[in-house]
């Protein structure tokens, strides 16, 4: 500093003082400049007091000598005492030269500077207020400090700044939240907790509502939450806590549409904490927004059903999360489901504007986009269509688009969890039940990940898959146009692969006069009833081909699936559309193999009781109708065939198909079913057989099929049973039927006058045959193992 220079109106001394090493000898000159900037405070010179001010500043704090910076520190901080309340007209100029000074790279200048600034604003109080950003801006980096000295001196100056703000109801909310915003995504640990002491800080004000500005910090505050820092990950809980009770307290001041992207982001974090408040915040969103939340359905799916799969180490987020998911599934009405109607001047469900995202990517490329904006970038990518700018305004709108792209992404995905994927199915079920009409314009592309799903190891998805198939082949809103008769040329014709298989109308039922009308109308209706729809036909036909491609499906799953859709659906429809595919089956092995499976079912399963008690007496034309149906195909296996008389009582029909067994080719397959089907006897399905047995005089057919099944099989278990259960049969003398062919006995079906089992026993006949060729084609072919067996 140049001694010859006139410093005045400080005297020499003052200024040889305020250069000095000693720091004594510093605080006599500055109790000389306060005592000097009284007296002129008293004479109201304010020209002497700036030109005071701006000597220390100029000459002293922004010196380049380091005793001359803490002299004009001291100095300032001297002037700012002696102005006392006049202080606020020079805070400009008394704070700037110091607030400079916290960037000195002397530990011990930046302590003098913050000991400076206290003094300052001790005096000043609320007059700094105008200020606060600087002040805010240049504490915020004492607070990472490394010197501890510096770090316990800005923490006076924080906790004295603090209780001004506090005392005051003229805090500048409005301009601090970009400087906050911006600072909220330091990564420095002290910085992160001076940030949150100053939230927690505000909140607690009652003049500031800190809510209404939430959605700007509420990203970087779960950044914080993920803070190595077991106290500042407590004091980042506690500040959460506190904006949640506050937005339980004022549900309809706060804007849920702003940080609901948010919340979907930090509920897919690996962070326990983050994900865990995240998703309790989102259970408190839905639950206070209702369907203001329904725009967001497939980003908040998105985060909350991996969750659902989450094992006992993550149990207290998988429970919240299953509480999110079954809020949000309770939102969707059936109202839902209406046509979206456009609004004035407004259009639905477009894409974001065109200048929405690319202005913040140009401000990235430019450098100087904020980490809150780079945050912001993904929360506005993630909006739906349509909200990426008035938000509030826009109509609360279910986006089935995107949550069915979800959905199938989920469902798509080998890796996520059971219950997730039965989570994913179970939405789908609930949207084809309360928004039917617009879920069937996604069923095309859901319907073949819907059927790999068949092939799932749980049966639970399995089930749950059913039932989505089931509401998709029976839903009214699945019904396209008429189809018409099943036999007419066109059939379906826009659907190649939904080609219905005809049902000739010679030979199935008699076309008398008597019952041309009604066998007429049984012939020409689609099986399905009118609770089916166009895609009922398409899902039959579908599982068929998957067990056809797939036989381990069918042997392991296949039951399984069969007597679900049977309780989820009509049976008769099943077995009846089934039998209709299986007629003009190509692969004859896969048809024999089906036929025995569905006949296994039908005489096995609880779940088809009612039909089997329909088939038992035929005494409707219904009951005919579908005797005649599942006969033809069941041609395909002559033993299932046999079982099918045996249910239905028709026992001379099954004595005259054994009769013709004699003609088959019998393999081991062969024999090895009609085993079975003498085990099948014994059990309690076939109980009014078996009491049928001691009516020889009016069942003297059903004792002959019996014999002719016994003649069949070797001497084996099976021969020994149904050997001795014959035996039991009283007066076997009685087997001469001379007589009975001409009393027509009352219990035989042969004599029906609805139906032809002339042209039957031919059906099975050339049905057979076709078997025979296929299997010495491939004899032919080398690849047939001679299974015959030579009696």
């Amino acid at each position: 500093m140049n001694p010859e220079k006139d410093f005045a109106p400080l005297t020499p001394n003052i200024v040889r003082a305020l250069n000095d090493k000693l720091y004594e000898k510093r605080k006599v000159a500055a109790l000389e400049i306060e005592k000097l900037v009284r007296e002129f405070v008293a004479q109201n010179n304010t020209v002497q007091i700036k030109h005071v001010i701006q000597t220390l500043s100029q000459e002293f704090a922004l010196s380049q000598h380091p005793h001359s910076r803490k002299g004009g520190l001291i100095g300032l901080a001297a002037c700012s005492i002696a102005l006392g309340k006049d202080s606020g007209l020079y805070l400009k100029e008394l704070i700037e030269p110091v607030l400079t000074c916290f960037n000195d790279a002397d530990s011990r200048l930046r302590y003098y500077a913050c000991e400076a600034l206290y003094n300052i604003v001790k005096v000043a109080r609320g007059a700094v207020l105008p200020h606060f950003n600087v002040l805010f801006d240049g504490l915020s980096k004492l607070a990472a400090d490394p010197d501890p000295n510096v770090k316990s001196g800005s923490e006076l100056l924080d906790r004295l700044l603090k209780d001004i703000v506090t005392e005051s109801n003229k805090f500048d909310l409005v301009s601090f939240i970009p400087l906050l915003r911006e600072r909220i995504y330091s990564n420095n640990q002290y910085a992160r907790q001076f940030i949150i002491s100053w939230i927690l800080v505000l909140e607690s004000v009652p003049d500031i509502n800190l809510l209404d500005y939430l959605p700007e910090i509420l990203d970087g505050l779960f950044q914080i939450l993920g803070d190595n820092g077991k106290e500042i990950r407590k004091m980042c809980e506690v500040v959460l806590g506190e904006f949640l009770k506050e937005i339980k307290k004022n549900p309809s001041s706060v804007k849920f549409a702003e940080m609901a992207n948010i919340l979907v982001i930090h509920c897919q974090t690996t962070d326990d904490l983050i994900q865990l408040t995240a998703m309790c915040w989102m259970r408190e969103f839905i639950q206070l927004a209702g369907r203001v939340m329904l725009p967001y359905s497939s980003g908040i799916l998105t985060a909350v059903l991996p969750c659902l799969a989450y094992d006992d180490r993550k149990k207290s987020i998988k429970e919240v999360a299953n509480v999110c998911n079954q809020s949000l599934m309770k939102l969707v009405t059936p109202e839902d489901d209406e046509p979206d109607e456009l609004r004035p001047g407004q259009r639905q469900a477009e894409p974001a504007p065109d200048d929405a995202l690319p202005k913040q990517e140009g401000t990235a490329q430019g450098g100087a986009m904020t980490p809150w904006e780079r945050a912001m970038v993904g929360v506005i990518s993630a909006l739906p269509p349509g909200l990426t700018h008035s938000t509030e305004r826009a109509p609360v709108t279910l986006h089935l688009d995107g949550i069915v792209k979800k959905k199938n992404c989920h469902l798509s995905d080998t890796a996520i969890g059971m219950m997730t994927r039965i989570a994913v199915l179970k939405w789908l079920y609930h949207l084809y039940i309360k928004t039917p009409r617009k879920m069937f314009r996604h069923t095309d592309s859901l319907f073949p990940i819907l059927k790999k799903k068949l092939s799932d190891e749980s049966d639970e998805v399995i089930l749950k898959d059913l039932e989505v198939l089931a509401e998709i082949a029976s839903s009214p809103a699945g019904q396209t146009d008429d189809p018409g008769p099943l036999d007419g040329p066109d059939l379906r014709a826009s659907h190649s692969e939904l080609q219905v298989p005809t049902l000739g109308r010679a030979g199935l039922l008699n076309t008398s006069k008597k019952n041309s009308p009604e066998g007429t109308k049984g012939l020409e209706c689609s099986p399905s009833t009118p609770t089916m729809n166009s895609y009922f036909y398409k899902f039959m036909i579908n599982l068929l081909k998957r067990f056809s491609s797939e036989r381990k499906l069918l042997e392991v799953r296949g039951p399984f699936i069969i007597r679900q859709l049977c309780l989820l659906l009509n049976a008769e429809n099943i077995f009846h559309s089934m039998a209709d595919i299986l007629l003009r089956e190509e692969d004859l092995k896969f048809a024999s193999t089906m036929v025995h499976a569905l006949n296994t079912i039908l005489l096995t399963s609880t779940e088809l009781f009612q039909l089997r008690n329909q088939l038992k007496d035929l005494k409707t034309l219904e009951s005919q109708n579908l005797f005649c149906c599942l006969y033809r195909s069941w041609c395909h296996n002559p033993v299932t065939t046999v079982s099918l008389c045996f249910l239905t009582q028709n026992y001379r029909h099954a004595y005259d198909l054994i009769q013709k067994f004699g003609d088959l080719e019998v393999t081991v397959d062969f024999l090895a079913e009609v085993d079975k089907l003498v085990q099948l006897i014994e059990c309690p399905i076939f109980t009014y057989l078996r009491l049928q047995l001691l009516d020889v005089k009016n069942n003297p057919y059903l004792i002959k099929a019996l014999y002719g099944l016994l003649m069949l099989l070797p001497q084996s278990s099976a021969f020994q049973l149904l050997s001795h259960r014959l035996q039991c049969v009283p007066n076997p003398e009685l087997l001469q039927t001379e007589d009975s062919l001409k009393a027509a006995p009352k219990s035989q079906k042969a004599d029906s006058p609805s139906i032809d089992y002339a042209e039957l026993l031919q059906h099975f006949e050339k049905v057979q045959n076709k078997h025979l060729e296929v299997r010495h084609q491939r004899s032919g072919r080398g690849d047939h193992l001679d299974r015959r067996v030579v009696l």
